[in-house]
């Protein structure tokens, strides 16, 4: 049995009029994003979810209670709070007894959403396996492996090693699905030159892939890449320029764990004097209208 849940007042009605809807992680918020960026991204990627015709569930812990949906307030209040714990699969516990906030990864999202009932999660990019160490491997990756719940981002991000992620994937029969593209997106740019076996024309044939292989019987997630629009892509040559100096800056630094991937990102915005910041919004709204599209699908 899953633990107690708490759902917004507007979850709570769509999932008692059997709406649509689509998990947010919190991560970006507590962690991802400078303030206010945090909560004015929340807001809009909420919105955009709602004008699509779906409800938005962000998802987080706050004094230890398990939330599926957040008010404005609590919103407001988790972009602005300090101390607020990241939490994957193995947190759960520590920050629920500890009645601690926390903020969800994509592994926690994913295990939420699944506990909630909840099958469509957008993101911005998964974790994957890191550069030069090929067992330094997210809690994403096995999290797809195991827990039924379809995730739309815009691939890995381009921090990770991408070949040895989608190796991974495929080996563990997790189903990585292009929409509208043949190709696996390298997060702030939409070309990796690694081509993928699947890809979906519309969020109707998305859908209908991800149903059918629940209904096969095949546990485990799906993973959904939708690529950056073309108008916020970054040049790929000068980002993997720009990745190689901060990941050279984070071993010289001794930066690991969880530090890493916020050290990264915050060093890749400076060098390109905001740009991946900016494409970092633009994908994850893109993410989250494709989100709810496909789960509006789902829900036909």
């Amino acid at each position: 049995m899953p633990p107690p849940l708490f759902f917004s007042p507007e979850v709570a009605d769509a999932i008692g009029r059997r709406q649509p809807l689509v998990a947010l992680e919190s991560t970006v918020i507590a962690h991802g994003l400078p303030r206010p960026l945090n909560l004015n991204l929340a807001q809009r990627m909420e919105e955009l979810v709602r004008k699509c015709g779906a409800t938005p569930a962000t998802i987080a812990i706050l004094n230890g209670q398990i939330k599926v949906g957040l008010t404005p307030d609590e919103l407001n209040y988790l972009a602005n709070a300090d101390h607020v714990v990241k939490v994957s699969r193995r947190d759960f516990p520590i920050v629920a007894t500890r009645k601690q906030d926390g903020a969800t990864t994509v592994a926690g999202t994913m295990i939420v959403a699944a506990w909630a009932g909840i099958k469509v999660f957008a993101t911005g990019g998964i974790g994957g396996v890191h550069r030069g160490d090929g067992s330094d491997i997210s809690a994403d990756l096995p999290e797809l492996s195991r827990t039924s719940v379809a995730v739309v981002c815009a691939g890995a991000k381009s921090i990770l090693d991408l070949p040895a992620t989608l190796e991974w994937l495929e080996t563990a029969g997790v189903p990585v699905i292009g929409y509208q593209t043949d190709e696996f997106p390298a997060f702030y740019s939409r070309s990796s030159g690694l081509k993928l076996e699947a890809c979906a024309d519309d969020a109707k044939e998305a859908a209908q892939m991800i149903k059918t292989k629940w209904e096969m019987g095949l546990e485990g997630g799906v993973l959904i890449v939708n690529p950056i629009p073309k108008k916020d892509s970054l040049d790929p040559a000068k980002m993997a320029i720009a990745i190689s100096h901060a990941i050279s800056d984070s071993q010289v630094n001794g930066i690991s764990g969880k530090q890493l991937t916020p050290f990264l990102l915050a060093k890749l915005s400076e060098a390109t004097k905001g740009e991946s910041l900016k494409a970092n919004i633009a994908l994850l709204e893109n993410n989250a209208r494709v989100a709810a599209m496909i789960a509006v699908e789902m829900n036909r």
